[in-house]
C-alpha cells in the first residue's frame, strides 16, 4: 500500500515478519541533549541535588529502558540484546548535558528503537530528579547517529 512495512494491503497496523532475515551483528547510537540553568549544571557535577546521583541513575533508566523497548513500542521486536551504555557529556559553558546511548545484539532486526528509547528515557530521569530546581529544562535534539548491520548496512548521521 505504502512501502512502509508496518502497514499490510489492507492499512492495518502490523508486525513485521523476521522469520526469514538473517541473524547478523548489530548495533545503534543515539543522543539528545538537556538544556538546563548553569546553577543546575553544576549541582548535578558536584552531585548536590537533593534526589540522588543523577547522572548514575539516569544510566540505570537509560539501560533498562533500552532493555524494555518492545514493551513500550507497539509493533517494536522484542530483542535479546548482549551490550547498552549510556554515557553523557556535561557541557556546562554551552548549558547542557548530552547523552548518548550505544546498543548491540546479534538478530534478525536493528536496534535503533533500543537506543533512541534509552536516551529519551535517561535524559526524562535527569529531568524528573532536576525538575524541583529548574523549570527551564528542554530536552532536544533526539537523534540517530548511527546503525550497522542487516540488509540496510552502515549509516552514520553526517
Amino acid at each position: 500500500m505504502s512501502g512502509l512495512t508496518h502497514i499490510d494491503e489492507n492499512g492495518k497496523a502490523v508486525m513485521v515478519d523476521v522469520t526469514e532475515k538473517d541473524v547478523t551483528q548489530r548495533m545503534a547510537r543515539a543522543s539528545g541533549l538537556i538544556h538546563m540553568n548553569a546553577a543546575t549544571i553544576n549541582a548535578v557535577s558536584e552531585g548536590s541535588i537533593a534526589k540522588g546521583d543523577v547522572l548514575g541513575t539516569a544510566r540505570i533508566a537509560g539501560i533498562m529502558a533500552s532493555k524494555n523497548t518492545s514493551g513500550l513500542i507497539p509493533l517494536c521486536h522484542p530483542l535479546q540484546l548482549t551490550k547498552v551504555s549510556i554515557d553523557f557529556e556535561v557541557c556546562a559553558d554551552e548549558g547542557f548535558i548530552r547523552c548518548e546511548c550505544s546498543v548491540k545484539l546479534c538478530g534478525k532486526t536493528g536496534a535503533e528503537m533500543e537506543a533512541l528509547c534509552g536516551v529519551n528515557v535517561a535524559l526524562l530521569t535527569i529531568y524528573d530528579m532536576c525538575k524541583a530546581v529548574d523549570k527551564t529544562m528542554i530536552i532536544s535534539d533526539v537523534r540517530l547517529d548511527e546503525k550497522d548491520g542487516g540488509k540496510s548496512g552502515h549509516y552514520v548521521r553526517e
